[in-house]
């Protein structure tokens, strides 16, 4: 086999690449530090993330995904190549085959822009599958068999909802609604309660420290450091769970509200079938506590988190890769 084969999962908030043979070999925030001036790449991924929301004029820190899709194509383009050379090292002779896994909702143009920014980036064929198609995968659902399998994978831009039969996508919504909106939700509510000013940054660390899709039976708290909106000073204040969960319930509502409506267009015997095996999630946004257990009760289906929700989508795009042959019909390359 003539060149590297890298399957890549391009997240909102975090990207990861599998190398075939070795597995997992990078994963990290989809962050870039460029100069506006000339274009130039400073840093990217983990140190990249450390400098959101504290660059001078000089650097931009900036995330090129948004939503699921390509926001900016030249950091985009500058992104990917950094990867490729990351996971083949700089001496590379021949030019490595690249699967991306994309959101099922995207256009035919934002396809193409993914398409061809992997090809600028380097690589020899681009490959693109279905975010929810991998994510079923890499949780080793049985997807060629003839019954129903239904995954719902919330990152940070998106959440996607797929029911999957006989290797294909049966039925398929994808709202552009997850963990961000969970994050400005929180820090809206701060804006709007106490009037302080928070970072993305410190938003996401409320949600993970005391986030919860459904109230606690013990309360908890989290001091948060931000800046008065009338004052302009630095502020410290005291934010409870229950107010957190009270803060994400729309978002919450309307990840469900696509759940339902994907359900309501199941055939009936695939819909037999998910109630017998219940509802996967995957996907970081998955990890939100008792998440699981909120869409349980909403549904009346059983849900449950896979293992390692966060890297399900690589592993499924790693194996996807591995066995093209196998999940040809799913993919489209150029």
């Amino acid at each position: 086999m003539l060149g590297k084969r890298l399957g890549i999962d391009l997240g909102t908030t975090n990207s990861l690449v599998w190398l075939a043979g070795k597995g997992i070999v990078l994963n990290e925030p989809t962050v870039v530090a460029i100069s506006p001036d000339d274009g130039r790449l400073i840093a990217v991924g983990n140190e990249a993330k450390l400098m959101l929301g504290k660059t001078p004029g000089n650097i931009e820190a900036v995330r090129p995904l948004r939503d699921g899709v390509i926001a900016d194509y030249a950091v985009t383009e500058a992104l990917l190549r950094y990867f490729i050379q990351t996971a083949c090292g700089r001496a590379w002779f021949f030019k490595p085959e690249v699967m991306i896994c994309i959101p099922g909702g995207v256009t035919q143009v934002e396809k193409r822009a993914v398409l061809d920014a992997t090809l600028s980036a380097g690589a020899r064929v681009a490959y693109l599958i279905d975010e929810a198609l991998a994510a079923a995968i890499g949780a080793k659902i049985p997807i060629a068999s003839a019954s129903g399998n239904m995954i719902v994978d919330m990152g940070g831009g998106a959440c996607e909802a797929a029911v999957i039969s006989l290797g294909g996508v049966v039925v398929h919504k994808s709202v552009r609604m997850a963990g961000n909106k969970i994050d400005e939700a929180i820090a809206g509510h701060l804006r709007k309660k106490y009037n302080i000013i928070i970072g993305e940054q410190t938003a996401e660390e409320i949600k993970i420290k005391i986030g919860s899709a459904l109230a606690l039976n013990k309360e908890e708290t989290h001091e948060v450091k931000g800046r008065d909106s009338v004052l302009g000073l630095p502020k410290l204040v005291t934010v409870s769970s229950t107010e957190v969960t009270t803060a994400i319930k729309p978002i919450l509502a309307q990840i469900i509200g696509t759940i339902k409506s994907v359900l309501e267009e199941t055939p009936p015997e695939l819909a037999s079938d998910i109630v017998d095996k219940g509802i996967v999630l995957s996907g970081g946004t998955s990890q939100l506590r008792n998440l699981d257990k909120l869409m349980t009760q909403e549904l009346g289906v059983p849900c449950h988190v896979v293992e390692d929700p966060l890297l399900s989508v690589v592993k499924g795009t790693g194996i996807a890769l591995e066995n093209i042959d196998l999940y040809r019909r799913s993919i489209t390359s150029r």
